[in-house]
């Protein structure tokens, strides 16, 4: 099968940085399905490990990369109870596999949801990353209601243009009932923003603290700090209302003073949505489950995809241009790529 693989961490102007190669297609587990894959979309996180700071491997052998799918499963293994050959599906894998950078990729049934049938591939393929990330930030670390009920509270999401951003602010509007305040830095981005259902837009290259106490004077209830925390962090923390909350999802480039909580009694969460099917916990059917309660929303008009630019076929050349999208910092919502060459 064809795939896109890399053996050294390279930045991504070198040749070697990404190459395409033809490997013999995996074979899938008990638990797995086998699926042909249709489209990708590209994360941070898929730069981050191609560029040797996340889960490597020995220098000299091949990585696939990419963990965001959507296809059609070819073959399921002997313990699948949950989908059948022929079903088109979308989902996020496990960092610790091989990712879907390639015509055939193997995930466990658990983590995977049926692709909403009113969208593409490619569309579907920039969902289940990000959608699982905030999904799990909103409803498992801050635990708030799906029932539109959350009261006059109200949440800030920093860099709501990003692709889990552009997910994170669609749930909170549609689903929480919070007041919804998204950071942005551009005027395509605050617009991106409030298209998809942002209250209130500020600009996070400016203090963050004065902007959201002339919206919400008392200060936010909830926080997704989903880009540069360490840059933001007391500005965040003043911007607090007592007992608030906050989720974080990058690792932080350097020290804060986590004292400062102390004396809001805030509390603060990380998210790694990798954590379920990485430690194989009992409850990570959940993510399946959620990809499919997702599809739902999507498939009625609540929830829309946040796939922005697509690049063609999946082929090192293209992902070359999408990992150095991704890596420039000034992307709306998600990079995809979809097919592969039939030659």
């Amino acid at each position: 099968m064809k795939a896109i693989s890399f053996r050294q961490h390279l930045p991504i102007e070198n040749p070697e940085s990404l190459i395409d190669v033809t490997i013999d297609a995996p074979t899938p587990g008990p638990r797995d399905l086998l699926v042909r894959v249709q489209a990708v979309s590209v994360n941070p996180v898929d730069t981050k490990i191609r560029k040797g700071s996340g889960p490597g491997q020995p220098s000299g052998e091949l990585k696939i990369l990419g963990w965001d799918a959507a296809g059609v499963v070819a073959e399921v293994g002997s313990g699948v109870t949950l989908f059948a050959p022929g079903d088109e599906v979308y989902y996020a894998g496990s960092v610790d596999r091989p990712g879907s950078y390639a015509e055939y990729n193997t995930v466990d049934e658990r983590i995977v949801g049926k692709k909403p049938v009113s969208i593409d591939f490619a569309n579907a393929a920039a969902l289940p990353l990000a959608a699982i990330t905030a999904w799990e930030m909103l409803f498992d670390r801050l635990r708030l209601p799906r029932d539109g009920k959350s009261g006059e509270g109200s949440i800030l999401i920093v860099g709501g243009a990003g692709g889990v951003g552009s997910i994170a602010i669609q749930l909170a509007k549609k689903l929480t009932g919070l007041a919804v305040i998204a950071s942005a830095s551009r005027p395509d981005t605050a617009d991106w923003c409030r298209a998809l259902g942002a209250d209130h837009v500020i600009d996070h290259r400016q203090p963050l603290a004065a902007q959201i106490k002339g919206i919400v004077p008392e200060g936010v209830n909830h926080v997704l700090a989903l880009t540069r925390t360490e840059d933001h962090f007391d500005e965040i923390i003043e911007a607090m209302a007592p007992e608030a909350a906050m989720v974080l999802i990058e690792n932080l480039a350097r020290p804060v003073d986590m004292n400062k909580l102390k004396p809001k009694s805030l509390s603060l969460h990380w998210e790694f949505m990798f954590g379920r099917p990485r430690f194989q916990t009992a409850n990570m059917n959940e993510q399946g489950l959620l990809l499919t309660e997702l599809a739902h929303l999507i498939d009625a008009g609540v929830i829309r995809s946040t796939a922005r630019t697509n690049l063609g076929l999946i082929n090192a050349a293209n992902m070359k241009r999408a990992h150095a999208l991704v890596e420039s910092g000034k992307t709306i919502g998600k990079v995809v790529l979809s097919g592969f060459s039939s030659s």
